[in-house]
């Protein structure tokens, strides 16, 4: 766990706030989500139907894997003396890779742009989500928060 102290956030612009530990994507995780999300979708879920499919197995969800990120998140980097932090939107969102089932993730986090709002900062992350193994990420998401003291 990386751990900033809340005024020496800005002078971290363009560096590295480190990276998370490396998560198992089961298919038990898998199915959770397509329940939660009434998503189905053969392809995550049939994994008879998707052993023949166009990767071999049963693939995670995008959206499962873009909701990782507080996860990760949390696992990686915290602001000390910030009373509290809020997700504030996104940017900007990609799948480059699918995460077949049984793949190991992790995130690997860049602090692109920090700016004064009142009481606080708003700030910009690049977010990497690695696939184990895979020369292309899973996700790269610009993620945008706002942390208060």
């Amino acid at each position: 766990m990386n751990r900033i102290e809340f005024d020496k956030l800005p002078e971290m612009v363009g560096q590295s706030l480190g990276t998370s530990p490396w998560l198992t994507i089961d298919q038990e995780r898998i199915n959770a989500f397509a329940e939660v999300t009434g998503d189905p979708q053969w392809i995550h879920v049939d994994e008879q139907r998707a052993a023949q499919g166009p990767f071999g197995a049963t693939v995670a969800h995008g959206y499962l894997t873009l909701s990782l990120l507080p996860k990760f998140l949390h696992e990686t980097w915290a602001l000390t003396g910030a009373r509290m932090g809020l997700n504030y939107g996104l940017n900007r969102v990609r799948f480059p890779s699918p995460v077949v089932v049984n793949s190991r993730l992790r995130a690997h986090f860049k602090l692109l742009s920090c700016e004064p709002i009142e009481g606080g900062w708003q700030v910009v992350s690049e977010v990497t989500m690695e696939r184990e193994g895979s020369s292309k990420p899973a996700c790269v998401a610009e993620s945008v928060s706002r942390h208060y003291r």
